[in-house]
């Protein structure tokens, strides 16, 4: 009964060959793509916030980073929960080079708490031309019902995000932490 369902919803342009074949444009070639979602995931320790930095400089203020194009410089949203924006976040981002006047937080207020699927992002992105967007780390804006680890909870919320990026074709960076286990 399932099969004959997902038969009937077969439409023409489910075919491969009736896709139209496009071209990716990258923020960093070949590692982050405009409209698209990248996962930035590791270890804590190895660099990852460090790299979020670096890229936030190098969309700012055209700061160098190793095999990147310069861009024009643009605004990025820059959304943590771990670290205080005044005694970490800015500091590591003034160290960087960014222009902290192009790097934005979205203000979530005391009691409500921001989400990957909450629509102030898309309205943060569109109404600040924000071109890069870095969430750290992701599994703290998953919300305080989803388990990280259970892939039928976490791949609706990504699929969510990932549509945010793909209409505004900006980057979104998802910095992840892996469980720390012991033995």
């Amino acid at each position: 009964s399932k099969r004959k369902d997902r038969c009937r919803r077969v439409r023409s342009h489910d075919r491969m060959s009736d896709v139209e074949q496009t071209e990716v444009a990258f923020l960093w070639k070949p590692y982050i793509p405009f409209g698209k979602l990248t996962i930035l995931h590791g270890d804590a320790g190895n660099g990852k916030t460090y790299v979020a930095m670096q890229l936030c400089a190098a969309c700012t203020n055209r700061a160098a980073i190793p095999s990147m194009e310069t861009l024009e410089p643009f605004n990025v949203i820059y959304q943590t929960a771990e670290d205080g924006l005044g005694d970490t976040i800015k500091p590591r981002l003034i160290e960087a080079g960014a222009d902290l006047e192009k790097v934005l937080v979205i203000d979530e207020g005391e009691e409500d708490p921001l989400t990957l699927v909450d629509e102030r992002i898309e309205r943060a992105i569109r109404q600040n031309n924000v071109r890069l967007l870095i969430i750290d780390p992701i599994q703290a804006f998953l919300g305080e019902k989803v388990d990280m680890n259970r892939a039928n909870e976490v791949r609706p919320i990504f699929r969510k995000i990932g549509n945010v990026a793909q209409r505004t074709g900006c980057a979104i960076v998802l910095i992840g932490h892996l469980n720390k286990v012991t033995g």
